[in-house]
Parts: structure tokens; C-alpha cells; sequence
């Protein structure tokens, strides 16, 4: 016999379960406590798992009074591997699961670290749950504010090497950035980093970044705009490259109304 299908539960149905209402579940969307699930349609689907989320937080605030604030807290300290949050399928490589352990080793509070990055407090908590909804320089900042770098937390170290890496072959990078798709053209501990990017229409860093090393790109199709120290403009079609130091604040979107493809390599592996 099959697996049963999984329960998903509509707002009205998990509110009626969690004893609010559905303007409140939208409400601990907003505030970071809760990620419900989308169909196919884009419409709100809560798991049991996120209903028995939504029993505990709807407890903690009435018997215990806790704000938004708290009430993530003592989840996390019910939960500090956030298991009952992710699924086994979602984020194959953790990175929202590793700067969460990130953080707690440094014992920094949720609201600490979106205050010295520059983000809101929900964003972080959703994505440290989900390993989604940040834009790629807070992607680059996170890992910078540990120490480590976006490879690193991507898995990328933690592959052997292969000298041979087939068409089609690549490792992806979790797709944590909305329209930014990292293939990896060589894993293992190199001294380059080599990736190949897909942007979709209008993906961008969201503001510039800066790291240490030096860096490549060549566009094999579409158009990207590569803005260096903030008043040099690069405009790159099919053919174009640029190489630049890393360490000057770099910015890019995807100036193409269809998809862009670029190689992008780092040396050393310091992005």
C-alpha cells in the first residue's frame, strides 16, 4: 500500500483548530512565527506540524502572556534543532539550520542579529526555519556576520573534488535568493570558487557587497548590470567579461527580460 497524502489544512481550518482567528495567523505570519505552506494555486496551507506550532503559540500567549518576541524564543528552546519546522525535503543543504546554530553559539537573540544586519526580525526567523526569503546580499551578510562564508554554508567544502564535471551534472546551491540559481562547476576544497548563475527576470543583489579575493565573470546569454564602488556601471551582454577585487562593493541585477547566464568564479573561495 502507498504513503497517505499529507493533511494540509486551509486559514479557516487552522485557525478554527488553534482556537483564533484567521486574521491572527496572519498576523504570527508577519511577525515570523509561523510559514505555512503555498499550493499550487499560491493559497495558505498549514501542515499538522504547523498546527501543533500554532496550539503552542497561541498558549504561550495566553497563559503565559508572552510578546512575539518571547514566544519565538521559547520555541527555539523547545525546538533548537527546528525539526518540527522543516521538513526533511525542504533545504536539502540547512543553511537557514546552520546560522540558526551560528547564532546560538554566539548567544545572540533573533532580534540582535536582524538589528546589526539591517533586516527584520520575522525575515530572519522565517528564514532561519525555511532557508528562504533573503535577497543575496543578506545571504553574504549572515555569512560574513559568522565568520564563514556562503560555500561554506551551502555545502559546497564538504564534496570531494571532481576533475570532471558533466553538462547538466552540477550541484545546486539551495535556492535561498528569489530568482538566483547557483550550479556549482567544482566542488571540494579549491582555490577558486566556480559557479554558473541563473538569473530570472529582474533578480538582483539587493545592494552591493564586498569580500576579500578576486573575481570573474563572463555572461554566456542575457544582460546583467555590474555596479562597482557605486558610480562604476558596467553594462555586460553575451561575451562580455569583467574581472575586479573582490574587495570593492560590488552590485548586479539582471537587466535581461528573459533569463541571464553567467560564469562566475572567486578566488580564493572567499564568497
Amino acid at each position: 500500500m502507498g504513503s497517505e497524502e499529507p493533511v494540509h489544512y486551509k486559514v479557516a481550518e487552522a485557525a478554527r483548530l488553534a482556537g483564533v482567528s484567521a486574521s491572527t495567523l496572519r498576523l504570527w505570519e508577519t511577525q515570523g512565527l509561523v510559514v505555512p505552506g503555498r499550493s499550487e494555486t499560491g493559497h495558505r496551507q498549514y501542515s499538522g506540524d504547523d498546527v501543533a506550532r500554532l496550539k503552542r503559540i497561541a498558549w504561550y500567549r495566553t497563559e503565559r502572556g508572552l510578546n512575539p518576541a518571547a514566544i519565538r524564543e521559547a520555541l527555539e528552546a523547545e525546538d533548537p534543532a527546528g525539526e518540527t519546522t522543516v521538513s526533511e525535503g525542504d533545504a536539502p543543504q540547512g543553511v537557514g539550520r546552520k546560522l540558526r546554530s551560528l547564532r546560538h553559539a554566539t548567544g545572540k537573540t533573533l532580534e540582535q542579529v536582524a538589528g546589526d544586519i539591517g533586516i527584520a526580525t520575522s525575515v530572519l526567523s522565517t528564514f532561519e526555519r525555511t532557508s528562504q526569503g533573503v535577497t543575496f546580499r543578506v545571504l553574504h551578510d549572515l555569512a560574513a556576520y559568522y565568520d564563514t562564508t556562503v560555500s561554506k554554508l551551502s555545502g559546497e567544502e564538504e564534496e570531494a573534488n571532481r576533475s570532471v564535471v558533466r553538462a547538466g551534472e552540477w550541484k545546486f546551491w539551495p535556492e535561498t535568493s528569489p530568482g538566483v540559481t547557483v550550479q556549482v562547476l567544482a566542488d571540494g576544497r579549491n582555490m577558486m570558487d566556480c559557479h554558473r548563475f541563473v538569473l530570472a527576470p529582474g533578480a538582483s543583489s539587493d545592494g552591493a557587497y564586498k569580500h576579500e579575493g578576486e573575481e570573474f565573470v563572463h555572461v554566456l546569454s542575457g544582460r546583467i548590470e555590474m555596479v562597482l564602488d557605486g558610480h562604476e556601471f558596467h553594462d555586460l551582454g553575451p561575451g562580455d567579461s569583467l574581472y575586479f577585487e573582490s574587495c570593492r562593493r560590488h552590485a548586479w541585477r539582471n537587466r535581461h527580460d528573459g533569463e541571464t547566464v553567467l560564469i562566475w568564479i572567486n578566488t580564493p573561495p572567499t564568497f
